[in-house]
This record gives structure tokens, sequence and C-alpha cells, in this order.
């Protein structure tokens, strides 16, 4: 099947939904059949030696696909949405030319975002203006999200009064442009150009997704998750890394510090993850122009309606208004 551009662009495909879903499995299957490469959307799995607790696909699972964006970083630096923005479009483009399908596959909803539609970058941080907003919502909390409803009430809207962070980027954007940041959000954005995009969202039953979860947790440590993160702590990476802050490897961590025991690590890293897949579920619902299979990535049932999806996609390359894909 030919992947030369048409009139609408190149073919993309990308495989969403929450932990544990199956998409990496799904991803690789699609690759196989289609002549794909796969493209990490994980915040994650950008980080090397963060492996058991990322569920991250060991080499020699890989079936010779190439993954582009896997162990890309140190755990010490940081890495935006931004980045991960222009990094993957630098491998569609790559893979695109060896006309290769790319398939972006992972659960962080930012991420993909970021890529489709753009980000906006706004004005860099004001550290001083920080502080004084920090101040004042110390003193009297809530007063930074009152405050944005006078500057920007839809930006209100959004974003919930408990995250800080979020608000007070909001406020300092509209503070240092003097305009309001929904405005310049819609206004600065530069979406990914010359693909067609067929999205696939992987939505399994909510209990048996929360049961999977709960052995996946119990599993990653009975692997040796915490031997992994004194590892990464032996190679002289600070246990204030980012990637620590992730589900499991905060457990980990607080494991061999005493604060927690075996049983209470698991405990808390099960209902934190079953915590981060509810919202991740949230976030993907509100995607546009995602198409939702209702089972798990690995199901002989959800690979054939995949297969089905992909192939028709392919093949009506220049037919987009009788298929449910998104143009960008």
């Amino acid at each position: 099947m030919s992947l030369v551009p048409d009139a609408a662009g190149r073919p993309l495909v990308a495989v969403a939904g929450p932990t544990g879903s199956g998409k990496s499995e799904l991803a690789l299957a699609l690759a196989c059949r289609f002549g794909g490469e796969i493209v990490n959307c994980d915040s994650l799995q950008v980080y090397r030696h963060f492996d058991i607790g990322t569920a991250k696909l060991p080499p020699q699972d890989r079936q010779g696909i190439p993954h582009h964006l896997l162990d890309i970083l140190d755990p010490d630096q940081l890495f935006t949405a931004g980045e991960y923005a222009r990094l993957a479009r630098q491998a569609l483009a790559t893979i695109s030319a060896r006309q290769s399908l790319p398939i972006v596959a992972g659960g962080t909803g930012f991420y993909l975002r970021a890529l489709l539609d753009g980000l906006f970058e706004g004005p860099q941080r004001d550290q001083p203006l920080r502080d004084r907003l920090a101040a004042r919502e110390r003193q009297r909390p809530g007063a930074l999200h009152r405050l944005l409803r006078r500057f920007d009430s839809e930006a209100a809207r959004r974003i919930h009064a408990n995250d800080v962070p979020k608000v007070t980027r909001a406020l300092e954007v509209c503070l240092l442009s003097r305009r309001p940041v929904t405005e310049l959000f819609r206004a600065g954005r530069a979406a990914l150009e010359g693909y067609r995009v067929l999205k696939i969202g992987l939505l399994p039953d909510r209990e048996a997704l929360y049961d999977r979860l709960n052995l996946r947790c119990a599993a990653m440590f009975e692997a040796g998750l915490a031997d992994e993160v004194r590892r990464i702590l032996a190679l002289g990476f600070s246990a204030s890394a980012k990637p620590f802050e992730s589900h499991g490897y905060k457990q980990a961590l607080q494991l061999l510090a005493g604060e927690l025991n075996p049983r209470e690590a698991v405990f808390y890293a099960q209902r934190n993850t079953r915590q981060y897949a509810k919202r991740q579920i949230t976030w993907f619902r509100r995607e546009t122009g995602l198409v939702w299979l209702k089972g798990f990535g690995e199901e002989p049932r959800i690979r054939d309606e995949s297969y089905e999806l992909v192939a028709s996609f392919l093949s009506r390359a220049n037919s987009p208004e009788h298929f449910p894909l998104s143009i960008v």
C-alpha cells in the first residue's frame, strides 16, 4: 500500500488511552502490519534507566520495529511539551521520508496535543512577579484564582482553583501581555501541517483496567522496581529528579527511605495509578476526532478492528470526508 502523500497530506496514526490499556502492544501490531515506525508519546519513557515502572517495551520485544524518542534524556534533564513536539515532528518527517507509516503511541495527552495542535509559548517566566503572586496566595488562599476570573473568566473556568501552578502561569501571561491568556493561546499555536491523522483511543472496561493496573503495580515491585531506583540513585542522580515524582517510583523511594513498608508501597502505587488512569480517560474524552475501541490493545477483536480502521484510513486517502479522521 503506497504511503505517498496525497493532496490531504501524509498519513499519521496515533494510539492513545489510559495507562495499562495496551497502547504499546497495539502500536507494535499496527507497525508490523502496515510498515510503520513508532514515536513514543509517554513523558516518562523519554528518560534513560526508568524501565520497569514505565512499562517500557524492552528492545528484544520490539520485533525489529524502529522506536523513536525512547531513552533520549538523563533523569535530571528538564523536558517540556514544546521540546517534545519539536523532536516528534522531526521524527515524523524522517519516518515519512522513508515511506513508512508513523505511529504515535502513548498516554501523555498534553504531548499529543502539543504535537498535533501546537502550543502557545507566551512570555518568559518573570520570577519576581511569581514571587509576589505566591505571597498573595499564601496570605489569602484562592486569591489568585479570583484574580484570574477578573482578567480571563474563560481561563478561570478551565483551570481548577487548587491548581496553583497553572493559575499562576495564566495570571503571569495576562499581566505581562496585558491580554487574556485564552485569546493569546488561540492565536499563538502552530499546528502540525502536511499530515492526515487517524487517532485511535483504547477504552477498556473500567473495572478490568483497574484490576490490570493493580496486578501490574504489584508485579513491578516484584520485578525489582526498588532495585532499579537504587541503581539510578547510585549513578548520581538525585531523588528530586522529576521522573521520581511518578506513580510507582515515588513509592519505591519511600520504601527505600523506610517511610513505607512493602505492602504500603504497593497499595499507594496502585491507588495513585488508578487515579491517574481516570484522569487520562477524562482528558482523552475531550480529544476531538478520536475513534474509541472498547477493549485492551492486545485483544484479537481490538486488533482486528484497528486493522480495519487503519486499512480504510490509508485506502481512502483521497476521500477523507468518508472517514472519521482529523486533518492537520
